[in-house]
């Protein structure tokens, strides 16, 4: 390579990348993107931080539950982009591993908030739908969970195909939220019939996918 990242002095006949270009173009779109969707997204539940009883109803006995969930959750989408650029992680390698434990803090909040909220206020909709958060949230902490053991075991390949395999579920509520809110907009169906069956789309569809994608690579 004509071109090393280094995590400490510059060494002789080795260049060190300025930090403007440690992230491309389309990374910081990318990450842009993420921001917006998950600024747009969060921004559909403000009315829960009046606290009152009108504003949350189900879920007013567990309001700091549902706060906790969706404050954390939301951090978990912004500080996952930043796990997956290259220079970045080679040149701030320290602050690479302080964010994945910053990731992995925000997903442990959200997920056993989701898990109680699945076990508690979710029955109030139907039995399908909680089932449906029950094995998502599920997958979530899995694939966190083994991404973190694979870091810590130094199986970095490994790491970086489970951290996105962690990252896919975390952005897919944010994808089956919103095309959940665009179906009943346009009268698809009601709440209890749709989203159980697009909560199992919205992370199934995409890891599958994305097993495709890693069979093709393996064959070449």
């Amino acid at each position: 390579m004509s071109e090393s990242l280094q995590t400490g002095g510059q060494q002789p006949g080795v260049k060190i990348i300025p930090w403007y270009r440690l992230i491309s173009i389309r990374q910081f779109l990318f990450w842009i993107f993420i921001f917006a969707i998950t600024h747009y997204f969060m921004r559909g539940a403000d009315h829960f931080l009046t606290m009152t009883k009108e504003a949350l109803g189900k879920y007013f006995t567990l309001r700091w539950v549902l706060i906790a969930h969706i404050t954390a959750g939301g951090g978990a989408l912004i500080l996952g982009p930043l796990q997956f650029w290259n220079r970045f992680r080679i040149r701030f390698t320290k602050l690479h591993r302080w964010i994945g434990v910053g990731y992995l803090l925000a997903i442990l909040v959200s997920s056993v908030c989701a898990v109680i909220l699945s076990y508690t206020t979710a029955y109030a909709v139907n039995w399908a739908y909680a089932f449906s958060l029950q094995v998502w949230v599920s997958v979530w902490i899995i694939s966190t969970v083994i991404a973190y053991w694979a870091a810590l075991k130094k199986k970095f390949v490994l790491h970086q195909e489970w951290m996105t395999r962690s990252y896919i579920v975390s952005v897919a509520f944010i994808v089956s939220g919103l095309t959940l809110k665009y179906l009943l907009w346009i009268g698809f169906g009601t709440f209890e019939a749709i989203s159980p069956s697009l909560f199992w789309m919205g992370w199934s569809v995409p890891l599958f996918v994305y097993q495709v994608v890693l069979g093709m690579k393996a064959k070449k």
